[in-house]
């Protein structure tokens, strides 16, 4: 759990993914069409990825990838990025990040 927060702090947006996800990928041009080029941590070529996935279930993850963070906090997966956006709040959160 630690490794997992200290990377979510590391930089404004942290998005924790796995290489074969399809949904991770489309969060992922999400943020870059929203000006915003986040860290990517594929969990599945890291050596620890499989305690990092339990962690990010612990954090409360509904499922393990995408876990995005902005400034260090969960936001959660695909589900909720996506209803921050269609609301309007993401672009609000990633003004901060935005290059």
């Amino acid at each position: 759990m630690d490794k997992v927060m200290r990377m979510a702090s590391e930089k404004g947006v942290v998005i924790f993914t796995k290489s074969s996800c399809c949904l991770c990928y489309a969060v992922n041009i999400l943020f870059q069409e929203l000006g915003v080029s986040p860290v990517v941590h594929e969990i599945d070529k890291d050596p620890e990825g499989r305690e990092m996935e339990k962690a990010l279930s612990r954090l409360g993850c509904t499922t393990p990838v995408p876990a995005v963070f902005i400034g260090g906090k969960l936001m959660g997966s695909t589900n909720e990025i996506m209803s921050l956006h269609l609301s309007g709040s993401l672009t609000q959160l990633l003004k901060p990040y935005q290059a």
